[in-house]
């Protein structure tokens, strides 16, 4: 019978008897936890040495002595040699040390388990008689699957003085699109505040006594002023809770995350930032534009299309190799398309106009900066959409294309 413990190793002594590819593969789990590792072994595998020499782990370049074994707290041998590995095992035994022995079909008093991380959770796979390291590590890696995808009930229940704010870029919508880490912290989540264009999807599968707390904008329509949502990101995380703010596309790209880190910080409140697609990337990609493409354009200037036009704006508009994207820029179509066409670009530069990318709903309408306008009326452009203006909108940058100037839903 095993009874499964967690030993925190942490600057302390550990010894590893053998310098072969056990050795290297498990080296950098000791390592990775700080402990003081010291290595016996006549020689060393080039994996192990170089483990040694980038960190600094000390090797004793012999083979191994009963005075190895005093005064550390964790044996692991896998010299290949059984003879030795069951000796070293019953030296730890006398002297009450956990030892991992490594020969086929051992045992000393510890197992090394097969692990899988998520956030502060650490799962092991052992198995309670024989060796079956491929058994354990398919299981920990059908677990560690789970985990990834938040899954796994790895929400704590237990109160904590001081919470946690985490803003997490949705990406374009599809919940399969969002980061592992993304799908983790929800899945710790006890409060997700989220936008209108994040991946709605995934909230159903919350445990039913997390708070979600809806501060979605539309155009001219916004329920939750900035100032209000950053305060309830503070109320929350001081309160103890760990909060995920579940943004659309990326949090750092026209996402207003500058402010909430900022107002966290203010506050003293622990805050981290992860990354989603943006969809100023995702959009045009899903309706089979490049932002960029070899000896086509080789810049992207993103741009909000709420914003006034600005000379680096129309720089990039007039500017032949780059792409302009516009977010937000469906009711400052015409300001946008008059004030490129006044500062001289050329009415036949191509535009392309994506609404609801990477959803049924997706619709592209190809067009040019001299009627974009009029086609974005004749078809009723509306909201969410993405602009692109560029050579890159072109429909037969890729593939030959009909030359119908407006496209139904997909690439």
């Amino acid at each position: 019978m095993t009874t499964v413990i967690g030993v925190s190793l942490t600057g302390r002594d550990v010894l590893m008897v053998g310098g072969g590819s056990v050795t290297a593969r498990r080296l950098p789990r000791f390592i990775e936890e700080g402990a003081r590792v010291r290595v016996v072994a006549p020689a060393l595998d080039p994996a192990v040495a170089a483990l040694v020499r980038e960190h600094d782990v000390r090797w004793i370049a012999r083979a191994v002595a009963a005075s190895d074994l005093d005064d550390v707290w964790f044996v692991h041998t896998a010299t290949g040699d059984p003879h030795t590995d069951e000796w070293v095992a019953r030296a730890c035994e006398e002297r009450r040390t956990l030892c991992v022995n490594a020969s086929d079909g051992a045992h000393g008093t510890a197992r090394l388990a097969a692990e899988a991380r998520s956030g502060d959770v650490l799962v092991g796979v052992v198995s309670d008689s024989g060796v079956d390291p491929s058994r354990a590590a398919r299981l920990r890696d059908a677990v560690a699957t789970l985990l990834r995808e938040g899954r796994l009930p790895v929400r704590r229940r237990r109160a904590t003085a001081s919470g946690h704010v985490a803003l997490v870029g949705g990406g374009p919508g599809p919940e399969d699109l969002m980061t592992v880490r993304g799908r983790r912290l929800l899945a710790e989540a006890d409060v997700v505040v989220a936008d209108r264009l994040g991946p709605a999807s995934v909230l159903s599968d919350l445990d039913s006594d997390v708070q979600v707390i809806d501060v979605g904008k539309r155009p001219g329509h916004h329920p939750v002023p900035q100032e209000r949502i950053n305060e309830l990101l503070v109320e929350h995380a001081r309160a103890g809770r760990r909060v995920v703010r579940l943004k659309g596309g990326d949090p750092f790209v026209l996402g207003r995350g500058g402010e909430e880190v900022a107002a966290c910080l203010a506050a003293g409140v622990a805050v981290e930032v992860v990354p989603g697609i943006s969809s100023a990337l995702a959009v045009p990609q899903a309706a089979g534009i490049p932002v960029t493409h070899r000896g086509t354009a080789g810049a992207v200037h993103v741009v909000n299309g709420q914003a006034t036009v600005s000379p680096a704006t129309l720089a990039a508009l007039a500017d032949p190799d780059a792409t302009t994207v516009v977010l937000m820029g469906v009711a400052a179509l015409p300001r946008l398309m008059r004030s490129a066409l006044d500062a001289g670009v050329p009415e036949d530069r191509p535009v392309a106009i994506v609404e609801s990318g990477h959803t049924a709903r997706q619709r592209t309408t190809r067009t040019t900066l001299g009627r974009a306008v009029d086609d974005a009326h004749a078809v009723g452009v509306s909201n969410p959409a993405v602009i692109v203006v560029g050579d890159v909108a072109r429909a037969d940058l890729l593939l030959p294309a009909p030359a119908a100037t407006r496209e139904g839903a997909g690439p």
